[in-house]
């Protein structure tokens, strides 16, 4: 009787390091860095591979750790009540749960679980190859769980799976949570996030407005083109005939300097239409990723923008698109004029043609941008009114006040943020 009794404590001991066993292994291959064990992988880690396949079909890894914990936990419960309502009777089954409940919950569950999830790539590493011969062993009873557990969620319409919008935020919530836990910059962050970001900005929303377009007249004579050309700190220009909506080609300077060249210098000799190359014009809403992938395919870095109607809107490069995700980029023709400036005060003096994408960049606001492109358009929108000058706005719990109006055009504003958000990133 008593060898019976030490049998059954032994069985009960294994059972809970077995529970203790598929618990960790469970949080291990689960909380793996799926980055870091695909890197692995592909320098050759086969147990590597085999997180990356269990993984796959998570569902599957899920029934059966799930199966096998249950089965031990179960049968250890069982022996153990079984021993206690021996020595005490029926008060035994009281002692059985409580003393089962706390050895279950402290070295089966809470322990491997805390080690697992500090250790996550080691140990999924370590656990892969047996959890892979249990998938295989317990995989009828698994997919026969499968089936049922669809047939109940199907009429519940409980997605199977995590769809493209949901990885997204998940990873930027994973770029922003990375950049606390390392203190890293937050240039380093936007970038990361800019590039997540391409697919839903438009280009109609960074492109450079019409009104600030360089544009040359084909109907002038050669020498003011020439001068127009030579004075011009771009290298694409487009030619409009008539009127400037009208863009029959594109101008690129080293091709004219090469026809300069042929033509022994003689200005008159050159016909810019004929050098001018074929306009491309995108729609505004085409998205910066698609843009992006099309300017490589193409490789052209110059597009003109045009609305539903076929109205010039702008022009967009590749430089804008890079500089979405790499902030602004200069070269020694750009010019110095800075669109924010910080005055001592905590306030803003921003000019009216500022994106509102810039300034959540560079100030870490949060200004809607699905209604206005400019700071400028979000005052119209919000106050639906071309507003005078001297007037002051207040939404968001921003303080906007118009400095300088051109025409119907708003040409500065003094912008003031909330206190807490009074601090310096220029």
């Amino acid at each position: 009787m008593l060898s019976e009794i030490w049998i059954s404590v032994g069985s009960i001991i294994l059972l809970l390091l077995l529970s203790a066993f598929f618990s960790g292994s469970e949080t291990a291959l689960t909380a793996a860095s799926r980055a870091r064990i695909h890197q692995l992988s592909k320098e050759g880690n086969k147990n590597a591979k085999i997180v990356e396949k269990l993984n796959s079909k998570r569902e599957h890894l899920i029934g059966t750790i799930l199966l096998a914990n249950n089965l031990v936990n179960i049968l250890a419960a069982a022996l153990a009540t079984s021993i206690l309502i021996g020595m005490f009777g029926n008060a035994g089954i009281g002692y059985a749960t409580a003393t089962m409940t706390l050895l279950i919950l402290i070295f089966a569950e809470v322990l491997p679980k805390t080690y697992a999830i500090n250790k996550a790539n080691r140990a999924a590493i370590f656990v892969a190859p047996l959890i892979r011969f249990l998938v295989v062993v317990f995989s009828p009873i698994t997919n026969a769980i499968q089936l049922i557990v669809k047939f109940i969620l199907n009429p519940l319409r409980v997605p199977s799976s995590i769809d493209a919008k949901e990885k997204k935020q998940e990873l930027l919530g994973t770029i922003d949570l990375h950049a606390s836990d390392q203190n890293k910059d937050s240039q380093e962050k936007e970038m990361l996030k800019s590039i997540l970001e391409l697919e839903n900005v438009e280009v109609g929303e960074i492109m450079v407005h019409r009104k600030e377009i360089f544009m040359i007249n084909c109907n002038l004579s050669a020498e003011k083109i020439m001068k127009k050309v030579i004075e011009s700190p771009y290298t694409r220009i487009p030619l409009w005939k008539n009127k400037q909506e009208n863009i029959i080609g594109v101008l690129h300077v080293k091709n004219i300097l090469a026809e300069f060249e042929k033509s022994n210098k003689d200005i008159k000799a050159l016909d810019f239409t004929k050098l001018s190359s074929k306009p491309w014009f995108i729609p505004e809403s085409t998205s910066l990723l698609k843009q992006l992938q099309m300017f490589r395919y193409r490789h052209e870095h110059f597009a003109l923008v045009v609305d539903e109607y076929g109205t010039l809107m702008g022009v967009v490069t590749l430089e804008d698109i890079l500089e979405e995700i790499v902030g602004e980029i200069s070269d020694e023709f750009d010019t110095t004029e800075l669109n924010s400036i910080e005055e001592k005060n905590g306030s803003y003096l921003v000019n009216g043609e500022t994106t509102l994408r810039d300034l959540n960049r560079l100030l870490s606001w949060s200004f809607p941008i699905n209604k206005a492109t400019t700071v400028a358009g979000h005052i119209i929108n919000e106050t639906r009114s071309i507003p005078e000058i001297g007037q002051i706005f207040s939404f968001e719990n921003f303080r906007f006040e118009i400095l300088e109006k051109k025409h119907n055009q708003i040409k500065s504003i003094k912008i003031t943020p909330p206190k807490e958000q009074n601090t310096s990133k220029i």
